[in-house]
């Protein structure tokens, strides 16, 4: 039931900026075109079974694309993989343009360079707000060469300099 609230947009937006997540990007292939996207809406979710959930924007053209081919990669992004974070929140660009990526076990695009990677396939999907929560079941994954995650922090990738302001 969606109860009428009176939290700002803009507000809510900024506190939970607050909030550090990782970045992920979600890719797939549609036919024989490799896909994706950046989300930071990335979660484990059970350990038996292994699952995990990701929240792409209702409003997505790409997520469609990914669901129909059954099958998954998430991408954990290293710090310093900032532009291939950017480029795959963008639409209009060739987000695959210039980016190294191999093959997962069933197919499903892998970035190189990442923190770590899983393959998936969608087990549920649930409607929530102005996104969809996706259910995914974990079927390989595996550790990448990055050593520090890239992050999102109050609207902003983030990395080294987090660490290094934390640790001061």
């Amino acid at each position: 039931m969606n109860e009428p609230t009176s939290v700002d947009a803009h507000q809510y937006k900024t506190v939970l900026g607050h909030f550090c997540t990782g970045v992920t990007v979600v890719t797939a292939f549609d036919g024989d075109e490799p896909v994706g996207f950046t989300c930071q809406a990335f979660s484990a979710l059970s350990l038996r079974p292994p699952q995990v959930l990701l929240c792409p924007q209702k409003t997505s053209t790409t997520w469609p694309r990914i669901r129909r081919s059954g099958r998954l990669a998430i991408n954990m992004l290293g710090v310093g993989q900032r532009e291939i974070g950017r480029r795959f929140a963008r639409t209009g660009v060739d987000r695959f343009a210039g980016v190294g990526w191999r093959p997962s076990p069933a197919g499903a695009p892998l970035i190189d360079g990442t923190l770590a990677w899983l393959e998936c396939h969608v087990v549920e999907e649930i409607d929530a707000g102005d996104h969809t929560i996706a259910v995914a079941s974990v079927d390989e994954l595996g550790v990448g060469q990055a050593e520090h995650p890239l992050l999102f922090f109050r609207g902003e990738f983030v990395g080294h300099e987090m660490k290094e302001a934390v640790s001061a």
